[in-house]
């Protein structure tokens, strides 16, 4: 057996072994612990349906995270912050089968929180082992993919430098092919230029090429249908990189509708698992924050009150997801005023119209304290782009492109845009593309460790009030 194809012809079972291995590591990990804590191995019937059940949990719902997919062009961390999300849903389910059985009193919590701390840490290192034992490999000769790229223009060369850029995905690229006669025999990116498409498929048995990614631009359709006819009787793996990147693009996939592969273009991040994922987080925290804060709000609204004649919350008609309106309260911050209508005035630096009490409550962010009364309701999540007036987002969807991709995951408390500087007052055209490009980053980027990262930054910059009229 050729050496290089010695992982690949076993891809199954190391698919397989990965997946027996987290369960077994989750369920041996809660036995290590109970044997430390309790002294023996003689579980009770309710511990042992725990780690039964989170064997079980681990099985059913990390595959539908892509954790046991070819990993070959994913980063560490990247694979890691999906299994934070799967092991953050396997945790939650189990809690919650807790309270509803009434049996959370049954167990320790010290061994519940270094179960949950110990596990994930446990599928963490094995997967970095597994990692580094397959770069040994690769290094040693084994388990390497040599690519051969079909365009030598902007497209084929970016796909070149990313792929030089990552070694451990093990893809080496070997040669260009491109019918520019002004392309033929040079170099990009340390690659020569080896010939036209019609070589291609003849240095496929001659190379040993494993892998031929066509990176040609959208109008070569004829060479690319007649590069795929040839190769299609060769045991070689074909990618298409299509040519979109010009393309205001959102969380973009590949997925197959009625039997025909498709490429979305722009579609929310949070369906299926991840949006479970991110309605727990919500509410659970949402939850957490009201009842701690219940006592400081009642006293902010005291504050309210004695700070200037009016109602102690004001609710404003805002954007939300998919651009539907909802209402979003806030700690009212201003004295009684009428607003032209269909005109919204923005805060601005030394208002009159804000109170002495309502400019603490703004500069500490405080007076946003209600939207987790939205959160809980759903309208809202606790990170997410802000809810802007429904006058503004008429406004701005005429001035900037991609201003309403903004609308396809929830709006937030607090976002990526906000705690790097782009929050208060947006005046200028150029501050709301500056939000709206940071927003498009978080939608395209999210993940429950970069929610707790933006929650955990908020905080900070609760203290220092920056930007905040």
């Amino acid at each position: 057996m050729n050496s290089r194809s010695l992982l690949k012809e076993h891809g199954g079972l190391l698919e397989g072994f990965q997946r027996l291995m987290d369960p077994l590591l989750v369920t041996g990990s809660g036995a290590v612990l109970y044997a430390l804590q309790f002294g023996n191995l003689d579980f009770s019937r309710n511990y042992a349906f725990f780690l039964t059940g989170s064997f079980l949990l681990c099985w059913a719902v990390f595959p539908f995270f892509n954790l046991y997919r070819p990993y070959r062009g994913a980063s560490l961390w990247a694979e890691t912050q999906m299994l934070a999300s799967a092991w953050a849903m396997v945790f939650a389910g189990l809690v919650m089968v807790l309270f509803a059985t009434k049996t959370s009193t049954d167990f320790s919590r010290l061994w519940i929180g270094q179960w949950a701390v110990s596990s994930f840490v446990c599928l963490v290192i094995f997967r970095v082992l597994l990692r580094g034992g397959l770069r040994l490999l690769r290094r040693q000769g084994f388990n390497l993919r040599f690519v051969a790229i079909a365009g030598a223009g902007d497209l084929g060369r970016d796909v070149a430098r990313r792929l030089a850029a990552s070694p451990w995905t093990g893809l080496k690229v070997t040669g260009f092919y491109d019918d520019d006669p002004r392309l033929q025999r040079q170099a990009f990116e340390g690659v020569t230029v080896r010939g036209g498409l019609h070589r291609l498929p003849g240095d496929v048995a001659e190379l040993g090429i494993d892998q031929v990614w066509i990176a040609l631009p959208l109008h070569h359709d004829k060479q690319v249908r007649s590069l795929v006819a040839h190769l299609s009787r060769l045991p070689v793996h074909v990618t298409f990189v299509p040519d979109i990147y010009g393309v205001q693009l959102l969380n973009h996939s590949i997925g197959e509708v009625a039997g025909f592969p498709v490429i979305h273009l722009m579609e929310s991040p949070l369906s299926g698992a991840k949006g479970w994922v991110k309605v727990i987080e919500d509410r659970l925290l949402a939850a957490l924050i009201l009842l701690a804060t219940a006592p400081l709000m009642l006293l902010i609204a005291i504050g309210v009150k004695l700070s200037s004649p009016g109602p102690i919350f004001f609710g404003q008609l805002r954007g939300g997801l998919h651009g539907e309106r909802i209402w979003v309260w806030k700690f009212r911050t201003m004295k009684r005023h009428a607003e032209t209508p269909g005109k919204i005035t923005q805060a601005l630096p030394g208002d009159s119209r804000i109170t002495a009490f309502g400019a603490f409550l703004r500069r500490t962010s405080l007076d946003e304290l209600p939207q987790f009364f939205n959160v809980l309701k759903g309208d809202m999540s606790i990170v997410g782009p802000r809810p802007h007036a429904v006058e503004h987002d008429e406004f701005y969807q005429r001035q900037i492109d991609a201003y309403m991709l903004r609308h396809h995951v929830k709006p937030g408390i607090t976002g990526w845009a906000q705690i790097n500087g782009w929050r208060g007052e947006t005046g200028e055209l150029e501050k709301m593309e500056m939000r709206v490009k940071h927003d498009l980053y978080y939608i395209n980027n999210w993940s429950l460790w970069f929610d707790l990262r933006i929650i955990f930054m908020t905080v900070f910059m609760m203290i220092t009030g920056k930007n905040a009229y």
